[in-house]
């Protein structure tokens, strides 16, 4: 969430969200044992303990934590004197004192309480009792509380499990247990699986209590709270109007769970900047509260710092001071010194002071915020990070540069151990959900490098390992999991079970969009969701089971990437990122507008940053670029505006390197370079290599694993129709591809034959004499599934990619898709819209679902065995072509490619023509033959064509981009 002035402090509103929540109370009610008479001095003391238990409870729940607990401290030693160390009523006050300690943030002495309480309850009731349920899920939240989420996920799983086999799936305590590990999934940015148990929560809680509930309400919040957190403000604004509209109903209009519902509710407003809206909620929120609760209150305290806010974000600094003055004041007195949430107030207050310029008054208590946090919480939490993130940015306000660095350092290092706590489980959407946390703070310190730019040293460096540490990182993280889990899948069943399991739901994903009969009769939208949310299971399993065998690898560093540098190349690593201003006077000045910068890395010196210039502008120019390139238009002009934008500020950076390792980000990752004219009017091609990388990073994996390679395999000539034809028999094309199409319009693809692909093949053969040529009805898509990791793989086909956009710029090919069927599914992952077509294409609604279908989509193509691979060549339409999520890539064939271990990849960016591309392919491995570099000879081919009569406009030879590894051939 938002925090004060910046995407900084998440963590500022959330105790405002969860409070209500079915989380915690101190256990009660558990029957008393069997046990001796006691004398009147015992007697009297026991009374004295329950009486002090009953008092205890009170304050709890008026939340005076400090003041409860000498009294549940007193009744504890009560109770272990008189009843022993072994009693149900010793394990309530164990619970009840973990429960004060960790509402007052001290962890270390909650922990051996609530262990103590649980392991009282195991001996006297047995391990699936309810109440042994409720001392799980009490240690689950303490351990949540302090982030420590693997600790905390397995004891509310196990919560739950003892819940539902002693109460049965249809309980109010079961629907407790799945809200309070939907929780726990959503604080981890697991948002796929936290919807459907909150779902399920809410359904248990409406059909056992009715629609009209307070615990209904309070679901409802939470399910909100989820989509909020999402950015899905229009779903969430109708869940908290229905939760406030129950508890006022239920409740009253004057109850703290309506304040709560009150400022959850403006949160959302205030997330919106809609702060008109907002402050009347807050205001009669803290009026409630101060009414029912008293003035002295932590809810109130909470309150009043979202209040403070929303005038701190507006500039009402003077009305924003006394609110956060008094919320950390009322902190102060219940929870003491040393609390998480004193640190917040701290931190809040200290942002208000930097935002005025007051940096005297702000340092301390950043300061002190630092020092809480990495006491109570540890020094690698991700709020220690944020504290020092903050205090960077102080230093930068004051111009200290260089202790701004260090601060900046040290966050980046606290990070980056977090990032790869949180990569090692969970789904593909669990790490992009987690990572995009990080994107304003990389924003901030790209540009700072820029603005300190040339002067220093230190920031162009910190900017550049932090790109190299988080750019495309998602692809490294799940395309590592599938590697590690593949190698060791001779030596463990269950991981071949898990990993066969993935393998089916892919293929069941892909047949469910391109193998639709008409007679079908189930929900196909519902049937895709269904799969989808057990891709994403197996993923998170994927990726667990895979951390069980990855080793410790150690940060990236800059000095490990530039040793990877030829002398003859230089890296340029392309970033779009926000410019921040350090000292703007409100949350909506913080960033501007989007930019692309680029740094320049040599085989020894400093990194170089330059600004590129707006986003807007250069996508613009790039998707007109793309566009002129694939129908023929004139580019020209294009192509020299690009280069003037893109290389002629890098120009004076790269020296005397003629080999470019080019990292592109956003729009950028879809158009050649090599096309780009320069001020002598000559192609870029004509005076650099070009290697595309995901990021710098890539050149670290980059060593070769070529032992257990099988022959080379060519698939070409492929028969769409399974059925006996010739080419003068039946229509072809020029175009290896289709037409672009809406994701809705997936079943409408229609592949012709081909008419250069066999002759392609031969020549191929020729270059190549051990290569398997798969060739008509023998090119299948089960072919190529039973591959393993053919030492180069070809394939001469239509390929295809369907945008989320139609896009008009293709429609100069020569065959239309063949409208079929209706629009039957909007398909939101992309590699599901990507693809190559095989044998039987054509056919592939006339088959039983499931089985060998024609069509290979990407997702199908990421489980494909191409661990020892060196080469993938699509020789095909738009098979470079795929969703561009800035930072991360394209999704499409080739991150599928580079997930299936291939080394080496040459695709395509838009329709390319059969005959040049046939040309370009056996020119291609011929000077691969000739021992010339991956990417070397492919330039070298498409100079040929460049310099040839025929095929010179670059419409013909320059859609194909070689990225990965380009040196040679092993053995060449």
């Amino acid at each position: 969430m938002n925090a004060a002035g910046m995407c900084l402090t998440p963590w500022m509103i959330a105790g405002a969200m969860t409070t209500g929540l079915l989380l915690s109370m101190p256990v009660a009610g558990i029957a008393q044992q069997q046990t001796p008479a006691y004398s009147a001095e015992e007697q009297a003391a026991l009374q004295e303990a329950d009486e002090l238990n009953e008092q205890v409870v009170k304050l709890y729940q008026q939340g005076k934590y400090i003041t409860a607990t000498p009294l549940a401290e007193r009744a504890l030693a009560i109770r272990e004197k008189v009843l022993g160390k072994e009693h149900l009523d010793v394990a309530t006050s164990l619970n009840d004192l973990a429960e004060l300690y960790r509402e007052q943030g001290k962890y270390q002495q909650a922990e051996p309480l609530y262990y103590r309480s649980l392991s009282i309850l195991e001996k006297l009731l047995g391990n699936s009792h309810p109440f042994v349920a409720q001392s799980l899920n009490n240690l689950a939240l303490l351990y949540q509380t302090q982030g420590n989420y693997q600790q905390a996920e397995p004891l509310y799983l196990r919560s739950l499990a003892i819940r539902e086999k002693i109460l049965g799936k249809v309980h109010p305590n079961v629907a407790q247990s799945l809200n309070n590990l939907a929780i726990l999934y959503q604080a981890q940015g697991k948002y796929q699986q936290a919807e459907p148990l909150y779902l399920r929560s809410l359904a248990i809680y409406e059909k056992v209590l009715g629609k009209v509930h307070p615990f209904v309400a309070t679901n409802l919040n939470n399910l909100a709270l989820l989509y909020q957190t999402q950015g899905n403000y229009q779903q969430a604004e109708p869940l908290y109007l229905r939760s406030l509209a129950i508890r006022e109903k239920v409740l009253g209009k004057v109850h703290p769970d309506v304040a709560q519902s009150l400022n959850n509710l403006a949160i959302l407003y205030q997330a919106q900047g809609k702060y008109q809206q907002a402050e009347p909620l807050y205001l009669r929120s803290l009026a409630i509260y101060e009414k029912v609760l008293g003035k002295v209150h932590p809810l109130v305290a909470t309150n009043l710092n979202n209040l403070a806010t929303v005038y701190k974000e507006q500039g009402n600094y003077q009305q924003a001071e006394p609110l956060y003055l008094r919320s950390l004041a009322i902190r102060e007195k219940l929870l003491g010194n040393v609390h998480p949430d004193v640190a917040q107030s701290l931190n809040n207050l200290a942002e208000l002071y930097r935002v005025q310029g007051n940096y005297q008054k702000a340092e301390p208590l950043y300061v002190r915020s630092l020092a809480i946090h990495e006491k109570v919480l540890s020094k690698v939490h991700p709020l220690v990070g944020t504290s020092l993130n903050n205090l960077a940015l102080l230093y930068e306000a004051q111009d200290n540069i260089n202790r701004a660095t260090d601060f900046f350092r040290r966050a980046l290092e606290v990070h980056t151990q977090n990032l790869n706590l949180i990569f090692a489980v969970g789904s593909e959407q669990r790490k992009q959900s987690y990572v995009k946390i990080f994107s304003s703070t990389t924003d901030i310190i790209v540009s700072r490098s820029l603005q300190q730019a040339p002067k220093n040293s230190a920031a162009a460096s910190l900017a550049l390992t932090t790109v190299l540490r988080r750019k495309g990182l998602v692809l490294d993280a799940v395309a590592d999991s599938i590697q590690i889990l593949r190698s060791k899948l001779n030596s463990s069943p269950e991981t071949q079970k898990l990993f066969t399991q993935w393998l089916q739901v892919q293929q069941q994903l892909s047949a469910l969009i391109y193998s639709q009969s008409e007679k079908q009769t189930t929900n196909p939208k519902a049937q895709l969701e269904q799969l989808e949310a057990q891709r994403e299971k197996l993923e998170a399993a994927i990726s667990s089971k895979s951390a069980e065998f990855r080793q410790q690898t150690q940060p990236v560093e800059l000095t490990a990437i530039q040793a990877k540098i030829p002398q003859d190349a230089a890296l340029v690593e392309i970033v779009q990122y926000r410019p921040f201003n350090t000292k703007a006077k409100t949350e909506a000045q913080n960033f501007g507008k989007p930019r692309y910068a680029a740094a320049v890395l040599r085989f020894k010196g400093e990194p170089k940053w330059v600004d590129l210039g707006e986003a807007a502008e250069i996508d613009k120019l790039a998707i007109d670029f793309r566009a002129a390139l694939a129908t023929g238009r004139p580019y020209k002009k294009l192509a020299r505006t690009l280069d003037e934008k893109l290389i002629a500020p890098i120009r004076p950076l790269l020296g005397d390197a003629n080999h470019i390792l080019i990292s592109p980000d956003g729009q950028l990752t879809l158009i050649p370079f090599e096309v780009l004219k320069d001020e002598q009017d000559k192609f870029l091609i004509q005076r650099y290599a070009f290697s595309y990388l995901t990021s710098g990073r890539d050149l670290l994996h980059f060593q070769s694993n070529v032992n257990n390679a099988s022959a080379p395999v060519v698939l070409a000539d492929i028969d769409y129709n399974n059925q006996t034809q010739t080419v003068a028999s039946a229509k072809t094309t020029n175009v290896r591809g289709t037409e672009n199409r809406r994701s809705g319009e997936l079943a409408t693809l229609e592949f012709p034959p081909l008419e250069n692909t066999k002759e392609e093949a031969a020549a191929i053969k020729k270059v190549l004499p051990n290569a398997k040529l798969l060739l008509g009805k023998d090119a299948t898509e089960t072919a190529v599934k039973q591959l393993h990791s053919p030492s180069i793989l070809h394939l001469a086909t239509h390929g295809f990619f369907i945008a989320d956009v139609e896009q008009n710029f293709n429609a100069s090919a020569d065959f239309e898709l063949t409208p079929r069927q209706p629009k039957i599914l909007e398909v939101e992952n992309p590699l599901l819209r990507s693809g190559l077509a095989l044998a039987g294409a054509n056919k592939r609604n006339q088959v039983k679902k499931g089985s060998d279908d024609g069509v290979l989509t990407a997702l199908e193509v990421a489980g494909l065995d191409l661990r020892s691979n060196q080469l993938v060549v699509l020789s095909a339409c738009e098979t470079g072509k795929g969703d561009v999520k800035v930072g991360d890539g394209v999704y499409g064939l080739r991150r599928a490619l580079v997930i299936a271990g291939s080394q080496t990849q040459v695709l395509s960016l838009w329709l390319v023509d059969d005959a040049a591309t046939k040309e370009l392919m056996v020119k291609y491995y011929q000077n691969l033959q000739a021992g010339k570099g991956r990417h070397e000879a492919l330039r070298a081919a498409q100079l040929d064509l460049l310099n040839s009569q025929e095929y010179s406009e670059p419409q013909f030879w320059a859609a194909f981009v070689p990225s990965g590894n380009w040196t040679p051939l092993n053995g060449k």
